[in-house]
């Protein structure tokens, strides 16, 4: 898994956010459609497409989506 196929997948999870607005460096809680339900597809799609498990702790505990990346690669 590369970065850029990393945001691709995370990118798809949003309805309403225009992809283009999705790069690494993206603050994804800053984005109008973040709240608690994207974070559960998010859990939800790095468990399903990377078979690694992510809490919402950890999803706490970065910003953007490059340390989102980091850490699915650390686990």
């Amino acid at each position: 898994m590369t970065l850029d196929e990393f945001v691709a997948r995370f990118a798809e999870e949003f309805d309403e956010t225009p992809e283009e607005e999705f790069k690494a460096e993206t603050v994804f809680k800053d984005l109008d459609e973040w709240g608690s339900l994207t974070a559960l597809s998010i859990i939800s799609m790095v468990d399903e497409e990377y078979d690694k498990r992510i809490t919402g702790a950890d999803l706490r505990s970065v910003s953007t989506i490059e340390e989102l990346y980091n850490l699915v690669e650390s686990k």
